[in-house]
């Protein structure tokens, strides 16, 4: 049995020397760990400043939706679903994952025509979706107002999951195959000789190690700093709220996303959890933001409110509901949409895991295998497509890099998605 200190029920150890160390307790870098070591790979370590799953992770709403407008997206969601479905019978431990199947909602005819093209793609990938009759959507779910509905996609292998148990999951699953978990110990370096990674430096010590995978969240670009990288990992606000419980809200509801007016909703226990995409996004200066610095963020109620004002119009209810909590962070974007995944050029063992554009908790699991495919001698096209090196050699800049990130964050529900990378 590994020696240390529990947290959440895992085995907490000091920082060591280790073959890959992943900086990093949150989905994706659990998830990462957890793949690796099943895998194959030995001696891997997790360096969290934190607890586990306490940062970003820790503010997801947790919806899980495979409906994209790529086909690679869409499979890169179903190999996540696929895990969640399987992970507690494989592992003993639950993700808490709740296949509610998910609705989409058009209010244009722009818009039934995107989801007539997405489910296009769902059917080349094998993903079943259909369009609901009106009898059909107020079946499925009661509390809608139908009124502003032109169509409606279904799919009903779709869901949520609550994301402090999926990284508890992946991190007790990683432990069970002999990965070590140093927490509350904050990267401060990483030794680079000879075009190598060959160490590392944190508050709890010093170590040797021959891969890095940074999986540091909206502090992935300051991660990547310390080995002399600058990469375009930027923090971009996003916030919900959740209400206290409504009539006729239970956690078997479908998960509800209505693209042209940015709202998402799904239900927490007997609540409306309501969030959505802001038309104007507010994004930090990556410079500026220090490996282990906390990302604290007041709620906006100005914004909050305008998610529930548009929302009433499904949900009339929702305005006058009492608010419960609000949930708020900074999820890290690329300046193209895409995930930042794959051994960094010039920096053998430097290795790359970040930029989830809001997709950290629910595409953790596809993520994560994409991360396994990099490291191997001939990943797919798409795999290589993600790789850091298209930020190699720096030919943007950092105030580019904040402006083409915050719209690919306003425009994560808009039409030209699938220039944005297929979401």
């Amino acid at each position: 049995m590994l020696s240390g200190r529990p947290l959440n029920g895992v085995i907490v150890a000091e920082v060591r020397d280790a073959g890959i160390t992943i900086v990093g307790g949150g989905a994706i870098g659990c998830a990462v760990a957890y793949c690796l070591a099943r895998a194959g790979y030995p001696d891997i370590q997790i360096v969290e400043r934190g607890e586990l799953a306490a940062a970003t992770s820790s503010q997801a709403a947790g919806l899980v939706g495979q409906v994209r407008t790529s086909l690679e997206r869409t499979r890169l969601a179903m190999a996540s679903v696929a895990m969640y479905s399987a992970i507690e019978q494989e592992t003993g431990y639950t993700a808490d994952w709740r296949q509610t199947g998910s609705i989409r909602i058009a209010m244009t005819t722009e818009r039934v025509q995107e989801f007539r093209d997405m489910a296009g793609v769902a059917a080349s990938a094998g993903l079943a979706v259909e369009f609901l009759e009106p009898g059909r959507l107020a079946e499925l779910f009661p509390p809608l107002d139908t009124r502003h509905v032109k169509a409606a996609l279904w799919c009903p292998t779709d869901g949520y999951l609550q994301p402090h148990s999926l990284v508890m999951a992946y991190a007790r699953a990683a432990r069970d195959r002999g990965v070590t978990i140093a927490a509350h110990t904050t990267l401060t370096g990483i030794t680079v000789t000879h075009g190598a990674v060959t160490g590392i430096r944190t508050s709890g010590g010093s170590a040797t190690t021959d891969m890095v995978i940074n999986a540091a969240g909206p502090w992935a670009g300051a991660v990547a700093a310390l080995a002399g990288v600058e990469l375009p990992v930027v923090p971009v606000r996003h916030e919900y709220f959740v209400t206290v419980p409504q009539e006729g809200w239970h956690g078997n509801l479908p998960v509800l996303r209505v693209p042209d007016i940015r709202i998402y909703a799904r239900a927490e226990v007997k609540g409306i959890l309501c969030g959505g995409w802001e038309a104007d996004g507010l994004s930090l200066d990556p410079r500026q933001v220090a490996v282990g610095q906390p990302l604290a963020v007041a709620p906006d109620w100005d914004v909050l409110s305008g998610f529930a004002a548009d929302f009433a119009r499904f949900i009339p209810t929702v305005t006058t509901a009492e608010i419960r909590e609000v949930f708020r962070g900074y999820p890290a974007f690329s300046p193209d949409g895409r995930f930042i995944v794959g051994p960094v050029p010039g920096i053998r063992g430097l290795v790359m895991a970040a930029a989830c554009n809001a997709h950290g908790v629910s595409g953790s699991a596809g993520l994560a295998e994409s991360v396994l495919e990099s490291l191997r001698p001939d990943p797919s096209p798409y795999i290589r497509s993600l790789s850091p090196a298209r930020f190699m050699p720096r030919d943007w800049t950092w105030e580019s890099a904040r402006d083409r990130a915050e719209l690919v964050y306003e425009t994560y529900y808009g039409l030209a998605a699938a220039a944005q990378g297929g979401r």
